[in-house]
């Protein structure tokens, strides 16, 4: 390594080690705390939940603070895309839920059945009735798999069917399909559903990695790539599509648009897509299979959704700078399950925790709440091992670099990588405590 090279790597580890730092000094929670004997309920105990619940804890006093969530196990999905690159094990992305919440936060280790926004009240699964003054729902999306023909989550890891937004379990047998791919060659299928969807970028970040460990195990010519995107273009960004496409280009990896998969059939390895002029199939000899994603049921069922959009997915009717309901004003969504034009990362919600609080807390004050919320949201997209573009763009498709002059966006950069693979997990557990 050349020695400029080495000090501007360690440059750089120095910005990366200073962003992590400042993320948790400048969003910690300064504010004088406030005494209040309001109820508030959250649903959910992901990345949303949870730091909203721990910023708080923090800022009220005497006030109940309670979490309904019946998982255990908190995940940190942002991890998963290098689990099923087989770059980590599923252990790296799995931690306790309990162990991330303040000492003032009541934890209900049972999901939540039932939402009565006119008695103000959420049900759980074992018959208790939990009221509320304030409620905030992040209670994340779920991956409807039944939507997809012929798949189930058990054949994930073996007859060429990969699956990794399933959870670490998954991930890691995706990565078992996807390597015996890599180093046997064939065809490779990779797509994309046609819902709004947690993370857009995964799908094409297990394009590319998987397209580079194939070209340094089988290696160039034994294998090809087809990317089966849902609409007419790559990506939702215009100038980040293109990008992606040019990229596409220059890999030989083939991309078919308006490809909507719909059935799967796993014996004969065939896919079956729906297209503007009826269903194709495609073969494979690997699939990476992201079924349709809709707000739980628990939502869908609470008369909390739109009723004029997104009317199959059921997201959250909320204004899209305050997450307030715009029906119920005692209501906020959070993350993956608020119905806002963009926002479906974690780096979103770590924009988003701050909005609510500040409404919320504003609104137990008689006042009104000043911060917006202007559809942040980031891809560190993994373009190669090692290689990644920092993507981040707004309700407008703006793009919003955090490291202007010194990171660009669109450029293929080991920094970008870094700060995926090393700067992002302590970043987001800081904002899990409600410290970022």
């Amino acid at each position: 390594m050349a020695s400029d090279e080495f000090i501007s790597r360690r440059h750089f580890m120095g910005i990366v080690s200073g962003a992590i730092a400042a993320a948790g000094v400048a969003g910690s929670v300064a504010a004088q705390p406030i005494a209040t004997k309001a109820r508030i309920v959250i649903i959910g105990a992901g990345a949303a939940g949870t730091a909203i619940a721990n910023r708080l804890a923090m800022r009220l006093e005497q006030a109940s603070i309670v979490i309904i969530d019946g998982r255990r196990d908190h995940i940190y999905q942002p991890g998963l895309s290098l689990v099923a690159a087989g770059l980590r094990p599923a252990s790296y992305v799995v931690s306790r839920t309990k162990d991330w919440l303040q000492p003032g936060v009541k934890l209900i280790e049972e999901p939540a059945v039932a939402i009565d926004p006119v008695a103000k009240t959420v049900a759980t699964a074992a018959r208790n009735t939990v009221p509320y003054d304030y409620l905030i729902v992040a209670p994340g999306l779920v991956l409807d798999h039944q939507a997809i023909e012929g798949f189930s989550l058990d054949l994930v890891g073996s007859n060429g069917v990969g699956a990794l937004y399933a959870g670490p379990e998954y991930a890691a047998r995706t990565w078992a399909a996807a390597s015996r791919f890599a180093e046997t060659g064939g065809t490779g299928l990779f797509t994309r559903p046609a819902t709004e969807m947690k993370c857009a970028g995964a799908p094409l970040k297990h394009t590319f990695l998987i397209d580079d460990i194939a070209s340094r195990k089988v290696g160039a010519g034994r294998y090809k790539i087809t990317y089966a995107a849902h609409a007419d273009s790559l990506f939702s960004v215009p100038i980040v599509s293109e990008k992606v496409r040019m990229l596409f280009e220059e890999r030989g990896i083939n991309a078919v648009y308006s490809r909507v998969l719909k059935a799967i059939d796993p014996g004969r390895r065939i896919a079956t897509f729906q297209t503007p002029k009826g269903t194709e199939e495609l073969g494979y000899d690997y699939i990476h299979v992201i079924p349709p994603q809709r707000a739980p049921a628990l939502i869908r069922q609470s008369d909390l959704s739109w009723a004029d959009k997104w009317t199959d997915q059921g997201w959250v009717e909320v204004d899209q700078y305050t997450l307030r309901h715009r029906r119920y004003p005692d209501i906020f969504a959070l993350g993956d399950v608020a119905g806002v034009p963009k926002g479906k990362t974690a780096a979103s919600v770590k924009w988003q925790v701050p909005v609510v609080e500040d409404h919320l807390v504003a609104a137990i004050q008689g006042k009104e709440g000043t911060e917006r919320f202007n559809g942040y949201t980031s891809c560190p997209l993994m373009t190669r091992v090692g290689r990644a573009m920092l993507i981040e763009f707004d309700y407008r498709n703006n793009l919003a670099p955090s490291f202007p002059g010194l990171i660009a966006p669109l450029e293929e950069l080991w920094i970008s990588w870094l700060m995926k693979e090393v700067a992002l997990r302590p970043t987001y557990y800081a904002m899990l405590r409600g410290k970022a």
